[in-house]
């Protein structure tokens, strides 16, 4: 824990990097921060924090740039609330304006996120368990696939391609879709699949075997949503100011995957992953914010994220997350 003094000087050292992207001075710290110490006081202190592993310097005659280690004490101890709205009256024309089912909606939110922000963004959406069903609908492919489509009251669209060990007709295709529109429209997706109630109608054998894939299919669309929608920034290098960064970033951008994997195992709520804590191998002048949404429309809640440098304005970014995170819950809830 580091005492009043040398944290006020990191606070402050973090704060200008962010600003201006350069090393920061020990003279520029003594003006931004104005602390009631010499500037050769503030130069002793900033040689301490470098030993230990708050910053560094790129070059002998240069000031300081913080470490990660800086952003982490940073972002935990020191960061002041941002209290007065980012771009709300952006935000709430967005959601008082977008009518749209849920998958638009987190695609146009991804969007958004991006443009407000400047950086990437990334958005999962909440658990489909607690989701009442509004329609099924059975379409044949081939002769030994059924495509179904599920449709809850929220607006959100399942889609799975069910494989049949046989072929079957269009009469039985029907005949499966009847059935299960009578025993699951109008129950949570997190019900069972009422397949013995079913299976009591005696119904043919391809329609039992079209019942048996579609019970399988259920369970899987209970699981958190895997689909990952991503808001581009196009003016990247501004961000990062280096080629060499910005090709790092597009790189981790590629892994959706690794993201989704990062995105999963974060508790609820805001969180912040600075550099290596996202365990991702390129991610070195990379920090991801998130937050939660949805959590009591929809069961386990989705996620919102931004991705920028280290050196981005965290308070900035986590309010504005936050609020649109509230946009979304309200957007839901109306549904």
């Amino acid at each position: 824990m580091l005492d009043g003094r040398r944290a006020r000087i990191l606070r402050t050292m973090v704060e200008e990097h962010i600003r201006t992207g350069g090393p920061v001075s020990s003279r520029a710290i003594l003006e931004a921060g104005n602390l009631p110490v010499s500037s050769a006081t503030i130069r002793t202190e900033l040689v301490a924090l470098q030993a230990a592993g708050y910053a560094f310097q790129p070059h002998t005659s240069a000031g300081r740039v913080p470490t990660p280690q800086a952003y982490r004490y940073y972002v935990d101890s020191l960061m002041r609330p941002r209290e007065a709205p980012v771009a709300s009256a952006r935000v709430a024309e967005f959601f008082a304006s977008v009518q749209t089912e849920l998958g638009r909606l987190l695609k146009a939110t991804s969007a958004l996120l991006s443009e407000i922000t400047h950086f990437p963004s990334v958005v999962t959406g909440p658990s489909m368990a607690n989701e009442v069903i509004r329609g099924v609908h059975l379409v044949r492919t081939t002769a030994d696939t059924v495509l179904m489509v599920l449709v809850t009251l929220a607006g959100r669209v399942s889609q799975t391609l069910l494989q049949l060990p046989e072929p079957v007709g269009g009469s039985e295709v029907r005949e499966a879709e009847t059935l299960i529109r009578r025993f699951q429209v109008g129950t949570p997706l997190s019900e069972s699949f009422d397949l013995e109630s079913m299976s009591l109608t005696k119904p043919t054998e391809g329609a039992a075997s079209i019942l048996q894939q579609a019970a399988a299919a259920f369970e899987n669309t209970t699981a958190p949503d895997h689909e990952l929608y991503m808001g581009s920034a196009p003016h990247l290098t501004a961000a990062w100011g280096e080629l060499s960064k910005v090709q790092g970033v597009l790189d981790v951008l590629e892994r959706e995957a690794s993201l989704l994997e990062v995105l999963g195992h974060l508790p609820a709520g805001t969180e912040v992953r600075i550099g290596s804590e996202l365990g991702i191998d390129s991610a070195t002048d990379i920090s991801l914010v998130t937050t939660t949404y949805g959590e009591e429309s929809s069961g386990p809640g989705g996620r919102l994220g931004v991705l920028g440098p280290m050196r981005m304005d965290y308070g900035r970014t986590i309010r504005v997350l936050e609020d649109i995170g509230v946009g979304l819950d309200e957007s839901l809830g109306e549904n």
